[in-house]
């Protein structure tokens, strides 16, 4: 089978690349390729108590497609229902393939052609397909297996151990002690999601991070949807979002010190007389050098302060039979631990690439605009803010996608090929961002460069001049036609 494009993933991502896709080339012949037997990437797989997310869906909802739910800081369920509805609407679902796993893709210049090789997960059996371009969405992170570290005297714990990204439906933790170990997003996600029928809740943290009450529902976008309708209103609420949220990363850039007083005051607020706040909420690196937590309401706040739930700040110096023995001394008794301790960064859902016969090592490449690589042909990515709603990003990429293929079509050209002017030229990694997850893998992903268009802007601003309004052609991205006889 031979198409116009393979989209790998049918997250959030790839349900918007498909939009686009087709809107802007509806004569384009196109398929979704979903390793998975759902639709919803993240919101389809991770079904621990409490999951959200933490940006609001205003700006993290496709610009096509109003949200009109009544809270800005939605649960899993309602952006799934609402990815899902979107799919369903303009006909997107009829193009998902599901259990087709994208191992290998292999480019020929002689045929501008991918060759892409599938394992089929409800079979077993391999396929293979030829495409013109590839757009991966399938996210930065292995769906297969979450992160946990090595802890010494695992194998004696008694009780449960879970990672929130295989939580299992059956278990029963009303009434019991819990131990959650991380301090991300997931843990302050999970730690007031359990503690309303847990016995307690520990949150175990070896460093802080930045905690935010926000409002789970936008009032004023609220408002204006009460006076002006879904439709009008939306694009305002969205705008309104866009800007405060680059104002508040803004300032936390700037003014560092500011920042972090207002954030502690803040918190200072919302403990209890007397709380350790230099302790458990104080990191040791500015704030928005690493994602700040937003927890809806302050949930998180509010358990510490009716007792449900506690913080410790310490190091694991072994699990035990019946819990966790910290490096102070102290001891953790639990009935389950869970591990909230990260993600398995994964580029382009570890295909394995070649070009002509050569293997493509993504840590040689250099990334182009955010959504190409180096001396690869035809292939674009989504990859989205990492100090903002990845979806803001993912749509000016896409949109940008379909004005290349505009462009290619009108001279007849088969192949773009991103290609370094300067070999020399001084890299960084490609995400400038502290949290683990990236600083694990970055030796293996692709790098950024010192120049445009070689660097990966985080601001939506400069993005929306360089892949809305600006040309899509650039003297470091060189087109070509085949040569037919």
């Amino acid at each position: 089978m031979d198409l116009d494009v393979v989209i790998v993933g049918a997250g959030i991502s790839g349900i918007g690349a498909a939009y686009y896709l087709q809107r802007d080339h509806p004569g384009r012949d196109y398929a979704i390729l979903e390793a998975r037997g759902a639709s919803g990437g993240t919101w389809d797989l991770f079904r621990y108590p409490g999951i959200r997310s933490d940006s609001d869906l205003h700006t993290f909802g496709y610009e096509f497609a109003p949200w009109t739910d009544d809270h800005s800081i939605a649960t899993a369920d309602r952006i799934l229902a609402y990815v899902r509805r979107t799919a369903a609407e303009h006909g997107i679902d009829k193009r998902i393939r599901y259990h087709h796993r994208v191992v290998a893709a292999s480019w020929s210049s002689a045929q501008a052609r991918w060759t892409v090789e599938v394992e089929r997960g409800d079979t077993g059996a391999t396929e293979r397909l030829t495409c013109r371009w590839i757009f991966s969405a399938g996210g930065y992170y292995r769906y297969d297996q979450g992160f946990t570290p090595h802890f010494e005297g695992r194998e004696r714990f008694r009780g449960e151990i879970v990672h929130p990204q295989h939580w299992p439906e059956e278990l029963d933790y009303a009434g019991k002690r819990i131990v959650v170990i991380g301090s991300g997003a997931t843990a302050v996600t999970l730690v007031p999601a359990l503690a309303e029928t847990a016995a307690h809740v520990t949150m175990l943290q070896r460093t802080p991070s930045y905690v935010m009450p926000v409002p789970a529902k936008d009032a004023l976008g609220n408002r204006l949807r009460s006076l002006l309708g879904e439709e009008r209103a939306y694009p305002i609420i969205r705008r309104k979002n866009i800007v405060k949220g680059r104002l508040i990363w803004q300032f936390c850039q700037k003014y560092p010190r500011a920042a972090r007083r207002l954030i502690r005051w803040v918190n200072t607020r919302q403990l209890p007389d007397g709380y350790p706040v230099d302790e458990h909420f104080n990191p040791p690196y500015g704030p928005w050098d690493q994602r700040l937590c937003a927890v809806p309401n302050g949930d998180l706040f509010r358990a510490i302060r009716n007792g449900r739930a506690s913080v410790v700040t310490d190091r694991i110096a072994s699990f035990t039979e019946t819990g966790i023995l910290l490096e102070s001394g102290a001891s953790l008794e639990a009935d389950v631990i869970v591990t909230a301790t990260g993600l398995n960064v994964q580029a382009m859902g570890g295909t394995r690439l070649t070009v002509d016969g050569r293997a493509v090592e993504l840590a040689d490449t250099v990334a182009y605009k955010g959504m190409m690589l180096s001396g690869v042909p035809n292939l674009a990515y989504a990859v989205g803010y990492t100090n903002s709603s990845w979806t803001l990003k993912v749509g000016l990429l896409c949109e940008h996608f379909c004005r290349l293929l505009k462009h290619m079509d009108e001279h007849g050209y088969d192949t773009c090929r991103p290609s370094l002017a300067d070999p020399d030229m001084p890299t960084r990694p490609f995400l400038d961002f502290g949290a683990g997850y990236i600083r694990r893998v970055v030796d293996q992903l692709p790098r950024q460069g010192d120049r445009m268009p070689w660097l990966t802007s985080m601001s939506y601003s400069s993005d929306v001049a360089l892949l809305r309004s600006a040309e899509v052609t650039d003297p470091e991205l060189r087109f070509s036609a085949l040569v037919t006889a």
